[in-house]
């Protein structure tokens, strides 16, 4: 039973880990995304997001 709580907790990790970089890849492109549409004036310039 041991053996599986350590299986399952590595998995979890893994999980975790590639969902932390999937989150900072996606909030740069976002921020890349944001400073087109600033430069393209289609939002403000005093814009902020969240």
């Amino acid at each position: 039973m041991e053996d599986l709580g350590f299986v399952f907790g590595i998995i979890g990790m893994s999980m975790g880990i590639s969902g932390f970089t999937f989150a900072i890849i996606t909030m740069k492109k976002v921020d890349k995304l944001e400073n087109k549409l600033k430069d393209l004036n289609v939002l403000s310039q005093d814009f902020k997001s969240s």
